[in-house]
């Protein structure tokens, strides 16, 4: 029973690193090429990897020229969609998303909800598809955020449970007894990529939004900012 995982960032290290101590069959891995901590675990423990961009065939002529098969694969956070030639590799393709999906589809979902002023956010295990976080869900949990969260405490929170709802998962493969319900498309929403120049504050905005606008995007995420005498000023805290 063997694994293609898929990771990027600290949260994808720590979940590969955790699977690694647990001795879960890792057949390879894909990562991104900024990854430096994966590629280098993938070194020291001789993991074969991909780091790169997968999409137009990468990954599978990667797959095919170094005969990697696998049984099952899983996605945790990956910066990239991986298209149905790698997904139908695999018997079964699931992705840890953070958020209760359907709700926040996309990019750093727990700083969007953090933005929106939303009081839980979660981690949704589902079924992978072409689309973007739309298929069929096996198991969610629930996060509260509290008031004074910030994105970077709310990336903590998920450093500490994704490896264990990550094992579950792993569990529930061997054991056979995976079930998966159909997510409410009309619930679904959906929140885009951010970048550093997206943290403008709009001063005209309620005194809350700008608060939840600031907290969201707090050290050491970019920061929100805001101009003085043409000097970019970066705010991370608002009392």
């Amino acid at each position: 029973m063997s694994y293609c995982i898929c990771v990027s960032g600290g949260l994808g290290c720590v979940v590969f690193q955790n699977l690694l101590k647990s001795e879960v069959d890792i057949a390879c891995v894909l990562t991104d090429s900024k990854s430096d901590g994966i590629i280098a675990f993938c070194k020291e423990s001789d993991v074969a990897y991909y780091a790169g961009n997968p999409r137009n065939g990468r990954a599978k002529d990667w797959l095919c020229n170094n005969s990697v098969t696998f049984d099952y694969l899983l996605s945790i956070n990956y910066l990239f969609i991986l298209e149905e030639d790698v997904l139908n590799m695999a018997k079964l393709a699931i992705n840890f998303h953070g958020s209760l999906l359907p709700k926040y589809r996309g990019r750093t979902p727990h700083v969007w909800a953090i933005i929106n002023g939303e009081k839980e956010c979660g981690i949704t295990a589902h079924l992978m598809n072409a689309k973007c976080d739309d298929g069929d869900i096996v198991k969610q949990i629930h996060i509260a955020i509290e008031d004074d969260d910030t994105g970077a405490c709310m990336l903590k929170k998920y450093n500490e449970i994704y490896p264990s709802l990550v094992q579950d998962i792993v569990s529930e493969i061997k054991r056979g007894t995976i079930v998966a319900q159909k997510q409410d498309i009309s619930k679904a929403t959906y929140f885009g990529k951010r970048t550093p120049d997206d943290g403008l504050i709009n001063w005209n905005w309620q005194k809350e939004r700008i608060r939840n606008w600031v907290r969201a995007q707090a050290e050491p995420y970019p920061g929100a900012f805001s101009y003085i005498k043409g000097n970019k000023v970066i705010i991370n805290k608002i009392t």
